[in-house]
């Protein structure tokens, strides 16, 4: 699966977000952080906001969900025409009759974990889904340090993905640099999230061809590696 670099406009300039999804163009997708001040403490933007700038983005919209009622919710996300929405397992009564909601309507379906949150519950309902997102950082604000700690989860669900033969992203979000972007990919990340990395460098663009750069360097020992 190849590599995805998909940039969180949430390290962007909330005054200038046309532009700064333009700086943005060469991503696969660009990481719209849906914020309710009652699920993580910070409050972002809602349906309105999010569906304007899809209509001006350049590049297709992958959502992250961190609110609660995430049944009643993210379904609207995927009406208006955001290409991927992930919610969180957390928020979630009936995650699987909501990822074939989110499929139904269009929308790929994407599950996340927060760091403390096992894999190992949902290995049987991933087929169910088409994006499993592991949280490096605990989710509310950008900006936070890389959990190393959430490595074993990676690599588990890594190898979980391979050995069932389904054809899911790997997602990863928090603290993701040139340098931790190496260890994600090398256990088994396919799809990074980077906020304050690309947006905040003098060429956003150039930023993310330096991250897809740094993960493919690793991905092709990890195909070596992961079934050994």
């Amino acid at each position: 699966m190849s590599i995805a670099i998909n940039p969180s406009i949430l390290s962007a300039d909330f005054a200038n977000l046309q532009r700064d999804l333009q700086a943005i163009a060469t991503a696969d997708a660009a990481h719209i952080d849906v914020m309710d001040n009652h699920f993580v403490p910070n409050l972002t933007w809602g349906p309105p906001v999010v569906k304007r700038l899809r209509e001006i983005s350049p590049v297709p919209f992958d959502v992250h969900l961190m609110i609660q009622d995430a049944d009643r919710w993210a379904p609207q996300y995927a009406e208006m025409g955001c290409e991927s929405v992930t919610f969180h397992a957390e928020a979630a009564i009936a995650p699987i009759k909501l990822a074939r909601t989110l499929r139904e309507s269009g929308a790929k379906a994407g599950m996340a974990l927060r760091p403390a949150t096992g894999v190992e519950p949902y290995l049987d309902m991933l087929p169910e889904l088409d994006m499993l997102l592991i949280m490096t950082v605990e989710p509310g604000f950008g900006g936070q340090k890389f959990l190393e700690v959430t490595l074993p989860k990676i690599r588990r669900a890594a190898r979980a993905i391979e050995g069932a033969g389904l054809d899911l992203v790997l997602q990863v979000d928090g603290g993701i640099t040139e340098e931790t972007i190496l260890r994600a990919a090398e256990a088994g990340a396919t799809c990074f999230v980077a906020g304050s990395s690309v947006y905040n460098t003098a060429d956003p663009q150039a930023a993310i061809a330096s991250l897809r750069a740094a993960a493919q360097s690793v991905e092709a020992d990890f195909k070596a590696t992961c079934c050994h």
